[in-house]
């Protein structure tokens, strides 16, 4: 599980039938340094199956390739990356190494 940031929605003309009423966010998986500085990366953008309705600029936690489909067994999807959580805060601390 990743965390990521949602940029943005996905519309579709057209699609699967397992896609019907389905929300598609765009995000981008954060790492340590993107999440401290506030910075987002535009280079890894993956479409996210999204049941829990994060907005714009929200934190998720994000599950990918097999485990993305789980939540939908015995029936499948076809996803690649699934909205696990919406985090409502990011906590970072650090602990020195000795």
């Amino acid at each position: 599980m990743r965390i990521a940031k949602v940029i943005g929605k996905v519309t579709l003309s057209r699609s699967v039938p397992e896609f019907q009423g389905a929300v598609l966010k765009l995000a981008v998986p954060m790492m340590l340094s993107d999440i401290e500085n506030e910075n987002t990366p535009l280079d890894d953008l993956l479409v996210v199956y999204d049941e829990l309705g994060a907005g714009q600029d929200n934190y998720i936690a994000l599950s990918e390739g097999g485990e993305a489909a789980q939540p939908f067994y015995p029936n499948m999807k076809p996803v690649d990356a699934y909205n696990a959580a919406i985090l409502d805060t990011v906590d970072i601390r650090y602990r020195p190494s000795k």
